[in-house]
C-alpha cells in the first residue's frame, strides 16, 4: 500500500472514535502500528502471520467473508485495504463488514482505480486494465492475484448494496492526474458528469455526480473511499431504496 494512501487514511481517521478495529487484510500490520495501543485490534489475512499488536489473528480466505469468529456488531471501524481487488466475492465481504461494525460505525476500503484516462487508453488498446492482466495458466484459488477492478461508481454501488451511507471519497493528489495528456483527455467526462450533476433530482444523486466529477475520482490512481454504517440500519430499505431510484 502506497505511503500516500496511508496517509491519507490516517489523516482521516485522526480524531475519531475508534476502540475496536477489524483489519482484512491485515497485510504487514500497518494499521495496528499507525493506530496504536489504545485500539482493540483484530487482525485476518490469508498469506500473513499474527504481527504484534493484535489482539486476535485469524488465518482465513476473504473469498469466504469475514470468519464467524469476528464478533458481530462489534467494531467501531472495520478496515478493507488493499483487499477487495483480490476477491472474487466482494459483496458478501462487504456485508460480512456491515454486519461486523457496530451501528454507526465506520468502513474503510482502499483499492486500486481503473477510471483514470490512461487506464482507459490501456484498455483500448490492449483489452486489459493495468494491474489487471490476462491471468492464463496463473489461476491458482488463494493465491495474491488481481481479479476485481474498482473504480468510484462501482464501488460506490456496493457500498449502497451492502447498506452502507455516508459514502465518501478521499483525495490522494500524489496519485491523481500524473500526466498532462490525462487532464486533457479527462474533460469529456467530466463534461458529461456536470451535465447529469444539474439534472439530479435528490441530494443523494447531487453527492454522487459531484464526486464522479472530481479529480479524485476521473483521474485518481487510487481509491480511499469510506462509509457508515447507519445507526439505525435496515439494510432491506436501504438496498429498497437504491433500486427505486435507478
Amino acid at each position: 500500500m502506497q505511503e500516500s494512501s496511508k496517509k491519507v487514511l490516517t489523516t482521516w481517521l485522526a480524531g475519531k472514535s475508534i476502540q475496536t478495529a477489524l483489519d482484512a487484510p491485515s497485510g504487514d500490520g500497518w494499521l495496528a502500528r499507525a493506530l496504536g495501543a489504545d485500539v482493540s485490534m483484530d487482525g485476518v489475512d490469508l498469506y500473513e502471520q499474527t504481527k504484534p499488536g493484535y489482539r486476535h489473528f485469524w488465518k482465513h480466505d476473504l473469498d469466504r467473508g469475514l470468519p464467524s469468529e469476528a464478533a458481530s456488531d462489534h467494531y467501531d471501524l472495520v478496515a478493507i485495504c488493499e483487499g477487495i481487488e483480490h476477491v472474487g466475492n466482494p459483496l458478501l465481504l462487504l456485508r460480512d463488514a456491515f454486519d461486523r461494525l457496530k451501528p454507526g460505525g465506520l468502513l474503510a476500503v482502499t483499492t486500486p482505480s481503473v477510471w483514470y484516462p490512461q487506464a482507459r487508453l490501456q484498455y483500448f488498446l490492449r483489452g486489459f486494465l493495468p494491474s489487471f492482466p490476462a491471468l492464463a495458466g496463473k489461476v491458482v484459488p488463494g493465491t495474491h492475484m488481481h481479479i476485481t477492478p474498482w473504480c468510484y461508481p462501482w464501488l460506490w454501488t456496493y457500498l449502497k448494496l451492502a447498506g452502507f451511507t455516508d459514502i465518501e471519497l478521499l483525495p490522494e493528489p500524489e496519485l491523481t492526474g500524473k500526466h498532462l495528456h490525462e487532464r486533457l483527455l479527462v474533460w469529456p467526462s467530466r463534461i458529461y458528469c456536470r451535465g447529469k450533476l444539474r439534472k439530479a433530482r435528490t441530494d443523494e444523486e447531487r453527492d454522487y455526480w459531484r464526486t464522479c466529477g472530481t479529480d479524485a475520482a476521473l483521474m485518481g490512481r487510487h481509491l480511499n473511499m469510506v462509509a457508515r454504517r447507519p445507526a439505525t440500519n435496515h439494510r432491506e430499505a436501504e438496498v429498497f431504496s437504491l433500486v427505486n431510484t435507478v
